[in-house]
């Protein structure tokens, strides 16, 4: 996987209205042709680990999830250059596959014959020191390239998401309910641990599914919005902090890139290349962001944080530190 570098980055961004395939496989292809097309991230052979963003089977429809046109293309590029695609997630609610099928990935599973995980095998740590005990799902940090494949939304804990927030899918099943809990009361500090999360797993490639995003109470209690773009950068911090001028947000209010600033791994907006369209040509000036931010924490009762905790410390973290960290 890359190293991120905080400076030379290049964002792609091009206009997309359509989900339909062919106008769908022309954007991603013109998309991609700045930074070399897909065989610049794929060699043949290479075990490739698709993480879309599969928050929720309940609100088909309402574009929650990144659609599966948009991976199905993604999947044909990949193999196209050789590649052995690959899909893992870790949903909030029920199995990956689950998720998928129920929001319209039945068909390019069979047509592709792709396979769908769910993060909760074998696991690693992260290498920073503050959260040295995040754990990070053992298929993503083995396959041989990963590209993260967010959507555009709003969101009521952290104003905004898209490709450091959909990485922290790659923390395997329940942990994330733990960092949740215990990182959740400072938001400064769960940002952190997010930006930590996407510098670990340095994704190689990530495209943004922008066509329809999601805006107002999301992640999915929002509404759909068309935006009509499509993002990609080998740099996910370079991406975010792209489409937050597209959306007209302040980056000191979205706790992600704030912490991605802060923390050394975003380059500064007059430090991105775009070869393509630049965001002030894309931006929108009425999206809508969260009424209210809810607690990161889910404000869980004293008794379940209890368990959880509990739970965390015998049977994950102990067990750790007696084999060594792995």
């Amino acid at each position: 996987m890359s190293n991120q570098q905080p400076h030379k980055a290049t964002v792609s961004l091009v206009r997309a209205a359509s989900y339909d395939r062919s106008p769908l496989e022309a954007a991603l292809r013109a998309l991609l042709e700045p930074l070399g097309g897909m065989s610049a991230f794929v060699k043949p052979g290479d075990r490739v680990l698709l993480k879309p963003n599969l928050l929720t089977g309940a609100r088909p429809g309402k574009e929650c999830t990144t659609r599966p046109e948009v991976v199905y293309w993604v999947a044909k590029l990949v193999q196209e250059a050789g590649g052995e695609p690959f899909l893992g997630d870790s949903p909030a609610f029920g199995s990956a596959k689950g998720v998928a099928v129920a929001n319209g990935y039945a068909p390019i599973l069979e047509e592709l014959n792709l396979s769908i995980i769910d993060f909760q095998g074998q696991r690693y740590e992260t290498v920073s020191k503050e959260f040295n005990h995040l754990l990070l799902s053992k298929e993503a940090i083995e396959a041989d390239v990963v590209i993260n494949l967010p959507k555009i939304k709003s969101h009521v804990q952290l104003t905004l998401t898209m490709g450091v927030k959909n990485l922290f899918g790659c923390v395997p099943g329940k942990m994330k309910a733990w960092w949740h809990m215990e990182a959740g009361k400072d938001r400064v500090r769960f940002s952190n641990m997010l930006a930590e999360t996407a510098r670990a797993i340095a994704p190689d490639l990530t495209i943004v599914d922008g066509i329809i995003g999601h805006e107002g109470n999301g992640p999915s209690g929002g509404e759909p919005r068309p935006l009509g773009v499509l993002a990609a950068s080998a740099n996910v911090f370079a991406v975010d902090r792209a489409l937050v001028e597209v959306l007209s947000a302040d980056p000191a209010m979205i706790p992600t890139v704030a912490a991605s600033i802060r923390l050394g791994f975003c380059p500064d907006l007059d430090q991105i290349e775009f070869p393509a369209l630049t965001p002030a040509e894309l931006r929108v000036t009425d999206w809508k962001l969260p009424e209210k931010l809810m607690p990161i924490d889910f404000g869980l009762p004293r008794v379940l944080k209890s368990t959880f905790r509990h739970f965390y410390i015998r049977f994950i973290k102990e067990p750790i530190a007696a084999y060594g960290g792995r």
